[in-house]
Order: C-alpha cells, then sequence, then structure tokens
C-alpha cells in the first residue's frame, strides 16, 4: 500500500466514524474530515434532522467549521474526505470553497454529483476544479449505509 492510500485510508476511517455517530443519532450515516496540511480542520456527520436544517450535511457542516477556524470561506489546500459521494448541494459549496482535493468512499448513483449521476466537480465551465479519489474504504462505507437502511426498513415493518 503507497503512503498516499495509507494516508487517505486513515482519514477515511475518522470519517467513518463521524458516520458511525451520525447513524446512532438516527441520522443517514455521512462523515466528513476536513484536512489542511497534517491538521484536522473539522469532522462532522450528518445532522439535518437534529438540526432541522436540509443543508446540514457532513460536508457542509466541515466546510464550515473549516472556514470558522482559518477565518476564511475559501479553503484552497484542503482535502475533504467524505463516506459518500457528495450530492449537488454539496459539489457546489466544495467548488465554492475551493477545495482542492476530494476523497469519497461510496458511490451514491442516486445523487451523486462527482462521476455517479451528474459530474460538477469536473465541469470546465466553472472556475474551479478539484482532484478526486474515489473507493477509499468503499466497502465498509456501503457497508454502513447498506445496514443503517436495511434496519430502518425492519423498524418500519413492525
Amino acid at each position: 500500500m503507497d503512503n498516499q492510500l495509507q494516508r487517505d485510508t486513515y482519514y477515511m476511517e475518522l470519517a467513518l466514524k463521524q458516520a458511525r455517530a451520525g447513524a446512532d443519532q438516527g441520522e443517514v450515516p455521512v462523515g466528513a474530515v476536513l484536512l489542511s496540511g497534517n491538521t484536522i480542520l473539522a469532522q462532522a456527520a450528518n445532522s439535518p434532522i437534529k438540526n432541522t436544517d436540509p443543508t446540514a450535511h457532513a460536508e457542509i457542516l466541515a466546510l464550515r467549521e473549516g472556514a470558522r477556524i482559518s477565518g476564511n470561506y475559501r479553503l484552497p489546500e484542503t482535502t475533504l474526505y467524505v463516506t459518500l459521494e457528495p450530492c449537488i448541494m454539496c459539489m457546489g459549496a466544495i467548488i465554492h470553497a475551493r477545495v482542492k482535493r476530494l476523497v469519497y468512499g461510496a458511490t451514491d448513483p442516486k445523487t451523486g454529483a462527482v462521476a455517479s449521476r451528474y459530474r460538477i466537480g469536473q465541469d470546465s465551465l466553472l472556475n474551479h476544479q478539484l482532484e478526486v479519489t474515489s473507493g477509499v474504504c468503499h466497502e465498509q462505507s456501503t457497508d454502513l449505509l447498506q445496514d443503517f437502511f436495511r434496519r430502518k426498513r425492519q423498524k418500519n415493518r413492525k
């Protein structure tokens, strides 16, 4: 395993920890970690239900906290790790923040805006494109989501 993959796996495991914490609160298990160099700026879990905020996706919350900590809404030279391929809203925020690199685990064939459904991050008409690495901890990310929705369906049947 090369150094970059080891590093990506380490930070994705932190994002998975956030996703599990969100699942424990009844939220869809998506977690994010925002990194600047070797410094973690922010970690977040999905929390739209808890926050009664439809924009409270893990990515958005991590970007907000990273911007607050850095004192700048632009976050160049950062890497965002997220357990699920970001949606259109999150990709818009990621691009607007000028995140340098995005690393995600599971693909999202329904609403994925990186490669599965849309390819927003690679749109040459936008003023920022970012480096993307997909599939890091894919199996763990996918299993976490599938288990969450399986339990939710079983609970709803009762």
